[in-house]
């Protein structure tokens, strides 16, 4: 009778924090949603200066070069000093970042991570960098739900939910996948996922999207026509793909950390960095501008046919792409790995549908199949999360035909990489994520998330301030 009432009480105390939760997630969902479509807007606004910036260059020869590779030098070195300047947690993609925020690891400077995340995306992505738009969301996505929860003073298990349910808002508006949001709140940001997380995600995933489709259209991100679906023939096909993108994507992140580790430490060589790779990125931008920026546009050229690169260029562009990612993100400067993932992926993807084409004529095969694939395939072996690359790519591609290539690329993919003991992208630079010291104004935060069970490292802290 007693655990009878312990369970009554339980769920009425649980439909109570959901009451006070809806209208917080609907608020969150909103901002975020607002937040990612500034921000995708402001990308478009990047994309079409830099093209009439190369335009301009190459009408005006080696004096326009000279123009296009300072004013790519000069985006990229203040894209990466406002973050280095004023908030060192807004750097690279922000996923890191915001598990250290759900951890407790440290607080969030919600207001400035907001506003240098939304600028120096805005600045280094525009000026050229080939990182991606879908990491700043999420972190801008976690900002604003912290400032609802500091706002509507918001219990500890509240705020973590609301931040979960912001960063998956970010990511779902940022692909129009409000499904592949949520999973990826439960997949990779928690690992698990309490009730009322899973609760306020879904509800700001979905207007999240709301607003993103209200405002940019209701199409899904990429248009895939596929005239025969892939045969049980060609499973075995998928899974090889799926090995080389576990495979690759474990180089990746190998290369991606060995870079971090070789930046320059002291600020002198550090800003002739961002210089001097802002100044190559201008060169990259005259001779090929599809390389530069989220590469999102050449996704979906070459899974709609507008763009077919030819089978012997597939590795070049593969190889470019991948060293432009990791040099960028080298930089410190907001920006996201998700969209090079996916255009990593697609490339070896439609590489290998072709090659497949061009050795056995005889089968069905469609190269545009097999570069989702890899976009989902390459994605698992990078960030080690299954289940969102297969929803992701049946949200973007509007296909759930494709499922069953999907899931035996994806978990190919898997084996392979943790077979080779490689940690997942975002786990490996969580490690790396420095422990920001805490000032005073941080400690009404960290109490509200719950450290207050850690009152010996808040003592140590208010001791050393106080002293």
């Amino acid at each position: 009778m007693s655990s009878r009432t312990t369970e009554e009480e339980r769920f009425i105390r649980l439909n109570r924090e959901r009451r006070r939760l809806f209208p917080r997630a609907l608020l969150v969902g909103l901002l975020a949603g607002c937040a990612a479509v500034g921000f995708h807007l402001g990308m478009d606004a990047g994309e079409a200066w830099r093209a009439r910036l190369q335009d301009f260059a190459h009408v005006c020869g080696a004096p326009g070069l000279a123009v296009a590779a300072a004013a790519s030098a000069l985006c990229v070195f203040l894209a990466a000093w406002l973050v280095e300047r004023f908030a060192p947690e807004a750097s690279g993609s922000g996923v890191p970042q915001v598990k250290a925020v759900l951890m407790g690891l440290h607080g969030f400077r919600w207001a400035r991570v907001l506003a240098v995340k939304f600028l120096s995306g805005l600045i280094g992505i525009g000026g050229g960098l080939a990182l991606g738009r879908e990491g700043p969301t999420v972190q801008m996505g976690g900002a604003v739900a912290e400032g609802v929860a500091t706002t509507f003073s918001s219990s500890p298990d509240q705020r973590r939910a609301l931040i979960a349910a912001g960063a998956g808002a970010g990511l779902a508006a940022a692909f129009n996948a409000p499904l592949s949001g949520l999973i990826f709140v439960v997949e990779e940001l928690r690992g698990q996922c309490s009730s009322l997380e899973f609760f306020a995600a879904a509800i700001a995933c979905l207007i999240a999207d709301t607003v993103c489709r209200l405002v940019l259209g209701e199409l899904p991100a990429f248009r895939v026509e596929i005239s025969v679906l892939p045969p049980l023939s060609l499973l075995p096909a998928f899974v090889g793909l799926g090995m080389a993108c576990g495979l690759l994507g474990v180089a990746f992140n190998r290369a991606l950390l060995a870079v971090q580790r070789l930046r320059p430490s002291r600020p002198g060589p550090r800003k002739a960095l961002w210089l001097g790779w802002g100044g190559s990125i201008g060169l990259v931008g005259w001779l090929a501008p599809e390389l530069l920026g989220g590469g999102q546009g050449l996704v979906g050229g070459m899974l709609d046919g507008e763009v077919s690169p030819a089978l012997n260029l597939m590795a070049l562009y593969f190889a470019a792409r991948f060293v432009l990612t990791i040099g960028s993100y080298a930089t410190g400067a907001a920006g996201g790995i998700f969209s090079p993932i996916l255009l990593l992926g697609a490339l070896l993807g439609l590489g290998s549908g072709m090659l497949i084409q061009q050795m056995a004529p005889l089968l069905p095969v469609e190269p545009e199949v097999f570069a989702v694939a890899g976009m989902a395939a390459f994605f698992t072996g990078v960030v080690r999360a299954p289940l969102t690359g297969v929803v992701l790519m049946i949200e973007m591609t509007g296909n759930y035909a494709l499922i069953l290539p999907l899931l035996a690329a994806c978990f190919a993919a898997l084996v392979v990489a943790d077979r080779l003991h490689d940690l997942p992208i975002y786990e490996a630079l969580l490690e790396r994520e420095p422990r920001r010291t805490r000032s005073l104004s941080d400690f009404p935060v960290l109490v509200r998330t719950g450290l207050e069970g850690r009152k010996s490292a808040v003592s140590v802290n208010i001791a050393a301030y106080s002293g």
